[in-house]
């Protein structure tokens, strides 16, 4: 997997999670139900941590600029902006090409580069670790509760 095609899968999965989130929660609005707030928002707080985890993954190996990295995070607490995001940095060519970092490439600098590439060599293993530690993060977090109490 490319690093677009992996970055374009999780930009359009946390928008599509933003959409279920947003409908959940006019549908408690409204008076419907309640029952969608729980699991839309934590599916979508799931891919909102796989979002970030996969951009910083992504940055780091196309070397993008730190105001660039730094924009693709914050536009995750945006509804829908992942998209667009992820239209215009391929539009500048920063998501062209396969994996810096993979065996045979170029040769990591750093303790960031030499995880990354430790990643791209075992990608199975990597990905396990990466489930399980967005799980922990997850649940640790849903265990803190909401920021704000409900009224």
């Amino acid at each position: 997997m490319t690093p677009r095609t992996l970055f374009r899968t999780v930009a359009f999965a946390e928008l599509v999670t933003w959409a279920g989130l947003i409908t959940a929660l006019v549908l408690r609005g409204t008076g419907v139900t309640d029952a969608a707030v729980g699991p839309a928002g934590g599916i979508h707080g799931f891919v909102f941590l796989a979002y970030c985890v996969v951009t910083v993954f992504t940055w780091v190996d196309r070397k993008w600029r730190p105001a660039t990295g730094v924009v693709g995070l914050v536009l995750a607490v945006v509804p829908f902006a992942t998209l667009p995001f992820e239209r215009v940095v391929d539009r500048r060519g920063l998501l062209a090409g396969d994996w810096r970092l993979a065996p045979g490439r170029d040769e990591p600098a750093g303790f960031v580069e030499h995880v990354q590439a430790w990643v791209l060599r075992r990608p199975l293993t990597a990905a396990i670790l990466a489930v399980a530690g967005v799980a922990i993060v997850f649940t640790v977090l849903l265990w803190l509760g909401p920021p704000v109490p409900r009224p």
